[in-house]
């Protein structure tokens, strides 16, 4: 059983992961109006991971016997001034996830809800890898800063991604 602090925290969580979905898409707009499709389908395959980390969440709250409550989510911010600056936008997203993450993390622990420790586990190295992929193309994008050609590489590169639901922490 989940106490109510703890359930109010997950459906916290849910709602942050459903509006990673929201940010990551208006950002998969961003890119396409810019005409770079690759990273568009990049964004899009992010956006449907973040879909079902939040069905994770919905998922584990209702097995764990604890009451969904889905949140408002507000809009998320539709203009970059480039790929470079949406992509640093998008890690800073991703590094709030993770102090999430982290203090649920914390509070499953000092209520000593196993279940919630395991289930979140999944979450902690799930964070490691998003926050180490946005580092990665930031790292490109600014390798190849005022070189169309490089970004064009990039595009096409992104363009390659497909999304893989997770096997693990109950989905």
């Amino acid at each position: 059983m989940l106490s109510q602090k703890l359930q109010d925290a997950l459906n916290e969580q849910m709602k942050n992961e459903f509006f990673s979905a929201y940010l990551y898409m208006a950002m998969a707009g961003y890119f396409q109006n810019e005409d770079l499709p690759g990273i568009a389908n990049w964004m899009r395959v992010q956006a449907l991971e973040e879909m079902t980390h939040g069905e994770m969440f919905f998922k584990f709250l209702c097995d764990a016997g604890g009451r969904t409550n889905l949140l408002p989510v507000d809009g998320p911010q539709n203009e970059y001034k480039s790929p470079l600056d949406a992509f640093e936008y998008g890690l800073n997203h991703e590094q709030f996830v993770t102090d999430r993450i982290g203090k649920l993390m914390d509070l499953a622990r000092a209520e000593s809800s196993h279940a919630a420790q395991i289930f979140l586990q999944w979450f902690v190295t799930e964070q490691v890898e998003e926050e180490a992929n946005f580092s990665l193309i930031i790292k490109k994008l600014k390798r190849v800063e005022g070189d169309g050609r490089g970004l064009l590489m990039i595009d096409q590169e992104l363009a390659q991604r497909v999304f893989v639901p997770p096997a693990a922490a109950g989905a």
